[in-house]
Formats: structure tokens, C-alpha cells, sequence
């Protein structure tokens, strides 16, 4: 009785916070297409940075929008499905590599620097016992998932506990001030097998089709982890893409990871608190394809960095209908791509502020002649 209670907790936590997530500001962002039409320049030249930018007023409720606050969330986990040798590199790299975060020596590290990006990092499940003082947010739900390929990864309780830690995240951020926008990345050897898994559930495409090499396998792997991820999707009978996308906690549950519940409760907050989500890789992508079949209200926040060399990402954004600002053959995580789009979103905000009206232009060139 007390487990259900618990759970039944959660899941109301869960929904109220969901409740929350509202529609942009479509009056402003047909302003800011408005205003982007009567800029002094051809139509459409600027491409994409057009839509990033009115997507971004839309979200902020003002067509000036000024991002002062980034910050990264790098979220790390490790999976039991390593056991079935799906990964080149040995589960004990995950530790290391957050205390590489932590000590800013990391890839992500140095590419938010260039972004001024601050880049916090969360162990929502990594199989070790870091410092209590280390300076991350300790949000572990266990030591590490189970091999799905013979049990569920994790409990229905244990998943929407996940994605309440990624809520309760975004809260703790708040709580020391206004946050501007928030990049997902992610750290966890072993963890594109239970994303790739997560879009096919959802997807019901072939799994040899979504399947990559992850860290760099073989042909031999590769052949083992479409093995392993098609036969596990039939053992825990997520082969119906209708049933899967009803009832996503439990494709989290059963083939998840709980750093993509963690990666799912990030964009669930941010949207409820209006804050814009920039999603990096597969890994961020398969956590934002969890909170989107919980709130589909959440793609009106949500960007997408990059297009990973992962095949599965492709499918990914075609499912969250977005379009990836950069391609240029990333496949890292930590929320890399996140990094580098900041800065494109940073420019698309300026584009829409900052460049004159052919109106404006003509009353300053008036005043000029006037003066």
C-alpha cells in the first residue's frame, strides 16, 4: 500500500506540473514574422535564424529577446544492457567522464566557455559513489538500470521518479535566478542502445534502420545491438507503435535509462516555466521524445541542435517535427551540439531586434537629412 501511495504521489507531481506547459505567444510571433518581412534586406535571406528567431519571441512573450542565463545540463547514467556487449567502451568511463565535467576539462566544457554557458552536471543513475560535496546535482535514482534484455530497465515508479528529478532540476536552477535558455546533454556509455530503442518503440520503424555504432563499433556489434534492441522490444511486447506512444512512462520504464527520464523532466520543467529547451544529441532527443508524447505542447520550446551521424536521430526530429540548426557530423553528447546552437540562437534574437525596418530606415536616413 505504501508503494502505490508513493507512486500515485509522483505521478500527481508529475501532472501538475504538466498542467502547467502552455502555448507560446502566437500574436507575438506573428509580430516578429511581421517584423522580419519589413527588415532591409530580400525576404527569407537570413533562413533559418528567421523561424529560430520568432519561435524565440513567441516563447518570451517580447520580440527583443536578450539571453543572459545559459546553461547546460549534462545528465549521466549508466545502463545494465552493457552486458550484452552493445558498447566498445567499459561502463566505468561514465564516472570518470563526469568528474571530467565537474572539473571542467571536458569537450562540453570548453565549447560552452566560447558560448558563456554554464554547464551543470546530474547523476541520475551512474554506478558509483561520488563525493557528496562534488558539485553536481545528486539526483540518483539507482546504480545504474537493469539489463533490459531480460528484466524492464527500471520500475514504472523508479521512471517518473527520473522524470521528476529533471523537474525538480529546472526548479533548483530558478531558485538563484531567471534562467534564459537550457541546453540537455548527456553522459552514460551504453546509452544509444535504450534511445534507439525508445524511437523504435515509438516509431515501429525497423530497428536496422534507427541502429548506429554509438562510441564506434564494428560490423559484428552493430549486428549484436540491432539483435539485442529488436529482441528485447518483443520481450517486453512494445512492437505496437499505437500502444507504445499511449503510455510512454512505460517505454521509459521498460527500455529507458534514467538519465533520458532525467533528460525528460528537464524539457517538462523548462516548458513550464517558459524557458526555450535546446535538445542535443540522440541521447537528449530520445529524453525530449518522452516529454513530448507526455505533453505535446513541449515542441512549441524545443530546438534541436544538431543532427547527430546516429541514424536513429534522424527519425527523432522527423517525429518531433523540428529541424536541426547545424550537421556537422557531431556525435559526442554532453550537450555539445546544445553549446555551439546557442550561439546561432543567440544571433537569431539579434536578428530579429536589431536589424532595421526598411521604415526605420527610411526615418533615420529623414532625420539624418533633416539634421
Amino acid at each position: 500500500m505504501t508503494v502505490t501511495m508513493r507512486k500515485d504521489s509522483y505521478m500527481e507531481k508529475l501532472k501538475h506540473e504538466i498542467a502547467k506547459i502552455t502555448e507560446t505567444n502566437k500574436e507575438i510571433e506573428e509580430k516578429a514574422y511581421a517584423r522580419l518581412a519589413e527588415q532591409a534586406r530580400p525576404a527569407g535571406s537570413l533562413g533559418m535564424l528567421e523561424h529560430v528567431g520568432a519561435k524565440m519571441a513567441a516563447i518570451k512573450g517580447v520580440l527583443d529577446v536578450n539571453l543572459t542565463k545559459k546553461i547546460i545540463v549534462t545528465c549521466a547514467g549508466d545502463h545494465g544492457v552493457v552486458e550484452e556487449g552493445v558498447s566498445l567502451f567499459p561502463a566505468d568511463v561514465t564516472p570518470q567522464m563526469v568528474e571530467n565535467f565537474v572539473n571542467k576539462g571536458a569537450s562540453i566544457n570548453v565549447l560552452a566557455k566560447h558560448a558563456e554557458a554554464v554547464v551543470k552536471v546530474a547523476d541520475f543513475g551512474v554506478n558509483f559513489d561520488f563525493d557528496p560535496g562534488l558539485d553536481m546535482f545528486h539526483k540518483k535514482i539507482r546504480k545504474g538500470t537493469s539489463n533490459f534484455a531480460k528484466e524492464p530497465a527500471m520500475s514504472r515508479e523508479e521512471a517518473v521518479e527520473s522524470i521528476n528529478a529533471g523537474i525538480d532540476i529546472v526548479k533548483e536552477l530558478l531558485s538563484t535566478g531567471p534562467v534564459d535558455i537550457l541546453g540537455t546533454g548527456d553522459m552514460g556509455i551504453g546509452n544509444t542502445t535504450p534511445s534507439t530503442a525508445i524511437i523504435a518503440a515509438l516509431s515501429g520503424i525497423s530497428v536496422d534502420k534507427l541502429t548506429g555504432r554509438g562510441t564506434g563499433i564494428d560490423d559484428k556489434m552493430l549486428l549484436n545491438k540491432i539483435r539485442v534492441i529488436e529482441q528485447s522490444l518483443e520481450f517486453h511486447k512494445l512492437t505496437d507503435p499505437k500502444v507504445a506512444a499511449g503510455d510512454p512512462i512505460d517505454v521509459l520504464a521498460k527500455v529507458g535509462g534514467f538519465e533520458i527520464g532525467g533528460l525528460a523532466g528537464l524539457v517538462l520543467g523548462a516548458a513550464a516555466a517558459g524557458i526555450p529547451v535546446v535538445c542535443d544529441g540522440l541521447i537528449s532527443t530520445a529524453g525530449a521524445l518522452i516529454a513530448c508524447e507526455l505533453a505535446p505542447l513541449v515542441k512549441q520550446y524545443l530546438f534541436a541542435s544538431h543532427r547527430s551521424v546516429e541514424v536513429g536521430h534522424k527519425f527523432m526530429h522527423e517525429r518531433l517535427e523540428l529541424e536541426p540548426l547545424l550537421d556537422i557530423g557531431f556525435r559526442l553528447g554532453e550537450g555539445t551540439g546544445a553549446a555551439l546552437a546557442f550561439e546561432l540562437i543567440d544571433a537569431s534574437t539579434r536578428v530579429l531586434a536589431d536589424i532595421k525596418t526598411f521604415e526605420e530606415v527610411a526615418i533615420i536616413n529623414a532625420q539624418t537629412v533633416d539634421n
